[in-house]
């Protein structure tokens, strides 16, 4: 065997090469050819398992891991034989530069382009503040427990009771930092395409088109992540606006205006927030120490599209677990789903297991008592709708929604808006085109229920 630093040291010539090439995967080769002097036979068995493991050939993704990556191509074992050799063996002769820094703005299809911000005082401009206001915007933290005067917050907190029982907290961003959120939404990180299996936070994508995958499938899992967004670490949402290009200082203060640390009085409050809390939960403690940390707020615009984007790894290896079996893998949100031919219904528990060492192995956690595996003989759902033979609602959720629209038509729709909707008509109207989506002839039949009633002025 050759001295491990030799295939280091080379190794680490090439992880540059490739974190300084663009995202195509003949520039990536042609940096390694540049970087070793000559072509190996061995350099396309390594950009593919490059790009099955990181998700690209080269670019800010590689340059925002260029460690990682290293220590991946000393292991490749076309480089270990090369060295092994007793001929020729392969040597650096060229070395790059792989430092992220804000180069040609990426350009969207509508032809807008992502901001230029190599300084914090050129993304301070880009939000309307000066230096010190976006570093107040950016910096908000409570750590003694104090609580700070409302004016001082830039949060408002909300406890709500989840379906299944525990508690939720949601952390709203106030007026001028949701603007600032929705910016940076809008403008920075719609320009990155989340994995393909992800179906949640992105256009053209839905609970429907992720239902869809799956019909008809002779056995389907479903499974659940635990604390989504809190699982999600500042320290990922760095990395991720660093993997963009973003100098560290601005990378910093965006992690800042789309983060957030719980101030300790909400979380003591939580037991008689609207009668549940903390309390309520089955592991609270578990929970909290998250909170504490600076994580994505749930209620804040940027967090579902920060989300989808710092679980893609996660995306990656799940979708390639999934095609070893014969199975297809998609993500809505926290919800993960698996479907494919009855002989991954034999080996589920093997399954299961793998799904969980590799979601811990991403910094995320598998929820066990939401996991279901579904085969064809039973009803198949995913996200409320049915995908046995094809996408149906549940025959529930219609049943429902039609003895309302009946008794709107009947009695007049302002007896029936129980919990209190604010603009009830529009509520109904969704809820119609819902199932018009899911079945276009009890859709039609709702409709007409629908034109029935007499809306008052």
């Amino acid at each position: 065997m050759p001295k491990a630093t030799e295939a280091q040291r080379i190794a680490l010539g090439l992880a540059h090469a490739l974190a300084a090439a663009n995202d195509e995967r003949e520039h990536a080769r042609e940096h390694l050819v540049r970087a070793l002097g000559r072509d190996w036979y061995w350099l396309d068995a390594i950009l593919r398992r490059v790009r099955r493991h990181f998700g690209a050939y080269g670019g800010p993704i590689l340059s925002a891991r260029h460690d990682e990556l290293a220590g991946f191509l000393a292991r490749r074992a076309g480089l270990l034989n090369a060295l092994e050799s007793a001929v020729e063996k392969p040597r650096l002769v060229g070395y790059f530069s792989f430092q992220a820094r804000m180069g040609a703005a990426p350009v969207n299809l509508t032809g807008a382009a992502m901001p230029v911000l190599p300084t914090s005082g050129d993304l301070a401009d880009w939000l309307g503040l000066d230096i010190e206001e976006l570093e107040w915007f950016a910096g908000t933290r409570v750590r003694d427990g104090r609580r700070l005067p409302e004016a001082l917050n830039h949060y408002r907190y909300r406890w709500i009771a989840k379906r299944r029982g525990g508690t939720r907290l949601l952390e709203i961003p106030k007026h001028r930092l949701a603007a600032m959120q929705r910016r940076i939404l809008d403008d920075i990180l719609y320009f990155v395409p989340p994995h393909e299996a992800a179906h949640g936070f992105r256009p053209r994508h839905s609970a429907l088109t992720h239902a869809a995958e799956h019909v008809g499938a002779a056995a389907l899992l479903r499974m659940d992540l635990r604390d989504f967004f809190l699982n999600v670490p500042a320290r990922r949402v760095h990395a991720l606006f660093r993997a963009l290009g973003f100098p560290d200082a601005v990378a910093r203060l965006l992690t800042g205006l789309t983060c957030h640390i719980t101030p300790k009085f909400v979380l003591r409050e939580a037991a008689t927030a609207g009668g549940s809390g903390l309390a309520g939960t089955a592991a609270p403690w578990r929970s909290l120490s998250h909170f504490f940390a600076p994580h994505l707020p749930q209620g804040a615009p940027t967090s579902p599209a920060l989300a989808n984007l710092c679980a893609f790894h996660l995306d990656l290896r799940l979708s390639a677990l999934a095609g070893d079996a014969g199975a297809r893998y998609t993500r809505y949100a926290d919800d993960l789903a698996f479907s494919g031919p009855r002989e991954l219904a034999r080996g589920i528990e093997s399954f299961k297991k793998t799904v969980s060492v590799i979601a811990a192995a991403e910094g995320f956690a598998i929820n066990p008592r939401k996991t279901r595996l579904m085969l064809q003989s039973q009803r198949q759902q995913l996200t409320g709708v049915v995908v046995n033979a094809r996408i149906n609602p549940r025959r529930g959720d219609y049943d429902d929604l039609k003895a309302v629209l009946h008794n709107c038509a009947r009695h007049g729709p302002a007896g029936q808006n129980r919990e209190g909707v604010a603009n009830f008509r529009a509520h109904l109207a969704g809820r119609v085109a819902h199932m018009n989506q899911l079945n276009p002839a009890r859709g039609a039949r709702l409709a007409a229920s629908f034109a029935a009633i007499a809306w008052p002025d």
